[in-house]
């Protein structure tokens, strides 16, 4: 970290300073982590600023152990009346949003999805020598004409442009265009490829004339914040946001981390006492919770890095013990049994074990009905 100047040590020493723990549990709080919420899936994934869904049921998981009595029907429902949709937004990943937010926000983070698909993928190759408006015109009225698996749309777009990789093609479309995964993808039970149609398609109707990068700013901080400039990057994609903040800070309020760090959050957002007890939580792999800051530190100790697994997303994750990444879980299927099997980094107080176990076996009921026995397990601690 930079030397701070004698200038900002004194603004520093002025304002209020938060501690990791803080930090953390003004976040376990606002992710509705430590009490379940009494809300409905769609205005939950509107407070959380979306869902990430790279695993398409990975927002099933996330919501059950966010929100009082959550059944994957009413999420299932949503996704196949279009009130929520799964698509590329923050950070170029898929995100699962809301239909009114991916209107307003899918135009902010355009330029996410432009340097990932020039600068951050091998794809983007594809593009040189090409007419690019008249890829992406014709691109659009084959999604539109029927929703179409990339490799589909990438055969078609190949019998215009035969000396370009088809699937190439494919990619810096879906990347570039406004476009949503359709159900059955990202429905409870439902099993199809990822297919694409546009947004507006989809929704049937067009997306925010006026994009507003300091309104999905502003949504950071309460789901997310106290948080830094650098985090608010880290969680978007978007870069250059500190005259954005800049702007914003007569609607804000500011603290100092223990580092010295500029911390920007709503005035009237809950920061509760850093000695408030949370109880044990399961989460989905690639949960915003851990993804979402710069500095990690506040939920993730000493950088450990959650690990992708294999799956749809409800077959395994992280865990949290007094509201930080702990370990992980998964799914093991043997016959008519699914045992959810604990893999904490440390050993278990009786405490810790006690709420795991009890929470796990919620959890396994919930992501396996189908089985006729569940079971809960614990790994030895490593």
């Amino acid at each position: 970290m930079p030397e701070l100047s004698p200038a900002t040590r004194s603004a520093a020493r002025r304002e209020e300073v938060l501690t990791t723990r803080a930090l953390n549990r003004a976040l376990i709080e606002r992710q509705f982590l430590r009490e379940r919420a009494s809300l409905g899936a769609v205005e939950a994934i509107e407070h959380l600023a979306g869902m990430q869904s790279q695993q398409p049921l990975a927002p099933y998981v996330g919501l059950w152990t966010r929100l009082e009595g959550f059944a994957v029907e009413e999420l299932a429902k949503a996704t196949t009346e279009r009130q929520v949709v799964r698509a590329p937004m923050m950070r170029g990943t898929i995100h699962l949003v809301s239909a009114r937010d991916c209107l307003a926000l899918r135009p902010v983070v355009q330029r996410v999805l432009e340097r990932a698909t020039y600068s951050g993928s091998p794809f983007g190759r594809a593009l040189i020598g090409l007419d690019e408006d008249a890829l992406l015109a014709t691109a659009r009225r084959e999604l539109e004409a029927q929703p179409r698996t990339r490799a589909a749309l990438g055969a078609l777009l190949a019998k215009r442009w035969p000396a370009s990789d088809a699937l190439s093609l494919a990619y810096c479309a879906t990347y570039l265009l406004p476009v949503v995964q359709v159900p059955p993808r990202g429905v409870w039970g439902g099993h199809a490829a990822a297919t694409w149609t546009t947004v507006e398609g989809w929704l049937g109707r067009g997306l925010t004339k006026r994009p507003s990068v300091g309104a999905l700013v502003m949504r950071y901080f309460a789901a997310f914040g106290p948080a830094t400039i650098q985090d608010a990057q880290a969680w978007s994609g978007l870069t250059h946001l500190r005259e954005v903040i800049d702007r914003l800070r007569p609607r804000l309020r500011t603290f100092r981390g223990e580092d010295g760090s500029e911390l920007f959050d709503l005035p009237d957002a809950p920061r509760p006492d850093p000695e408030t007890p949370v109880p044990p939580r399961f989460l989905p792999e690639y949960d915003n919770l851990l993804l979402s800051h710069a500095d990690r530190s506040r939920v993730i100790p000493e950088e450990r890095a959650p690990s992708p697994l294999a799956g749809n997303g409800a077959g395994g994750g992280s865990l949290l013990l007094d509201g930080a990444f702990a370990g992980f879980w998964r799914i093991v299927r043997e016959g008519e049994t699914a045992t959810l099997l604990v893999e904490p980094f440390a050993r278990l107080g009786g405490d810790d074990r006690d709420g795991l176990e009890a929470e796990a076996e919620r959890l396994v009921a919930f992501v396996a009905p189908d089985a006729v026995r569940h079971n809960v397990a614990f790994a030895a601690p490593g």
